[in-house]
């Protein structure tokens, strides 16, 4: 291999590494020790891979980025503090590590952060410049695509196929099922018994009707999330890069790209995805150029059309009273009380479910995560941590969106886009803590925000784990 080739190459492979963290590792890691080793060829294909795998395969990639960087001589070409913040937040982790309230919680939340750190750091020395980046987000890409036709899959065939199945052998005394599965099934709660009969769990059976789809991910919102984080890069390239094509292939790929995103981020039913929605595509209208007079007209026709279908799709969940919109005021309110009740290292990384089962009134739902990735940080590792990691985050979208969106950065808008989304989407969601979200979103930050310092060449271009054959559709976490 010659030496100009190895930054492409590694490129490549580290954009494969993070498709194959969407596509097996889409659990939060605090679910570790849930996922189970998969046994036949079968399942390594079908089933979550367990997810401190992720951390090992990540350490020698890191070490080769290291060495890449090293031999070109990369220097670290923006502000200080977009490098010491999250050496800082990383350090705090640590430091507050040693008050953890649950050591395995926060060993395994400590792999994470550790990869998300050097996700950062390998995107803003490495894959800032143009060139790396495209051989990055082939990988990244292809994993999007996949995971999209697989929650269209579970749309129309697989969650309608399995509440047959179940009506089926609710009906006939689950002789379409061998006895192995049954028992399987009641392990997982999907098969009730009352009053000695085998019945299906109706909460089971109402999200199958529901049809909210995940794809490779945990549950929707995590299908939402990486949506909102990739899909504007990848119509911006189904836009610009097929304009040598004929007219009726780059139709085409573009209809196909609009109706595998879209489609399925309707499927996941995600209230807060939409909404960040609307506000991205109205931020997006805005830097366009033009008269301002017709781009405030149309944003106004995109929210008043987007906040009309909101109305309507979410119509009968607002009058059912909103139940998950409470559930997470009543997080966010453990986590200020923790917070407060332990300023300096807060209950240790990833530990937010211990302080939680104390705090929460008896008939609250319980939860693993708080629900909001930014009020987690200063509940899990004190004011410090949490106050490190606010800051980085909007220091590196301020650096990056001052420089972005003008002239011939298409390519790094559209990234940053999709930043803009996701980080958003932490204010509802625990995107941080699942590998599938961080890692690819981390290291996107860095090439963007390290590109926005840099100059150079411009282009035209713009649920709990599933242990069973059944597809169910994910629990909350």
């Amino acid at each position: 291999m010659k030496t100009s080739s190895a930054p492409k190459f590694f490129a490549l492979a580290f954009g494969l590494f993070l498709g194959l963290c969407v596509w097996k590792f889409g659990n939060p890691v605090i679910l570790d020790h849930q996922i189970v080793t998969p046994g036949p060829p079968a399942e390594w294909l079908a089933e979550p891979w367990p997810l401190h795998w992720a951390g090992w395969l990540l350490l020698p990639l890191a070490l080769l980025g290291g060495k890449l960087i090293l031999d070109q001589k990369v220097s670290w070409p923006a502000s200080r503090w977009l490098w010491l913040l999250p050496l800082a937040w990383l350090g705090w982790q640590f430091f507050s590590a040693t008050q953890s309230v649950d050591a395995e919680l926060t060993a395994a939340t400590l792999w994470q952060f550790f990869g998300v750190v050097t996700c950062y750091f390998l995107g803003a020395l490495l894959f800032a410049r143009e060139n790396l980046a495209r051989w990055l987000v082939a990988g990244l890409l292809a994993a999007l695509a996949f995971c999209l036709v697989r929650g269209v899959d579970q749309r129309l065939f697989e969650y309608p196929q399995n509440r047959q199945a179940l009506a089926d052998g609710e009906r006939c005394g689950w002789t379409n099922f061998t006895a192995e599965s049954v028992a399987q099934m009641k392990t997982e709660n999907i098969i009730l018994t009352t009053n000695g009969v085998d019945v299906v769990n109706p909460v089971i059976l109402a999200k199958f009707t529901k049809g909210r789809v995940s794809g490779t991910l945990v549950y929707p919102n995590a299908l939402a999330g990486i949506i909102l984080l990739l899909w504007p890069l990848a119509l911006a390239l189904a836009w610009d890069a097929t304009r040598q094509l004929k007219p009726s292939i780059r139709a085409a790929v573009i209809l196909l790209t609009l109706f595998l995103g879209g489609a399925t981020f309707f499927w996941t039913g995600s209230k807060l995805g939409w909404l960040i929605g609307l506000g991205i595509v109205g931020f997006v209208l805005l830097r366009r150029d033009g008269p301002k007079k017709i781009k405030l007209a149309a944003v106004a026709t995109v929210l008043v059309l987007g906040l009309g279908v909101f109305a309507l799709r979410f119509h009968s969940y607002f009058s059912a009273g909103a139940t998950s919109v409470g559930a997470r005021f009543n997080y966010w309110r453990a986590a200020v009380q923790t917070t407060a009740a332990k300023p300096l290292c807060g209950s240790g990384p990833g530990t937010f479910q211990r302080p939680y089962a104390r705090l929460k009134a008896p008939e609250s739902e319980m939860a693993r995560l708080t629900h909001n990735d930014y009020l987690e940080q200063f509940s899990d590792s004190g004011i410090l941590g949490g106050a490190a990691y606010t800051a980085w985050i909007i220091g590196a979208l301020v650096a990056a969106g001052k420089k972005l969106g003008r002239g011939g950065e298409r390519f790094y808008f559209a990234i940053f886009v999709g930043l803009l989304g996701w980080f958003a989407q932490g204010f509802g969601e625990f995107g941080l803590y699942v590998p599938a979200l961080a890692w690819p979103a981390f290291t996107l930050l860095g090439a963007v925000t390290m590109r926005c310092k840099m100059g150079g060449e411009t282009t035209g271009l713009a649920g709990a784990p599933v242990k069973t054959r059944l597809a169910v559709p994910s629990r909350s976490v």
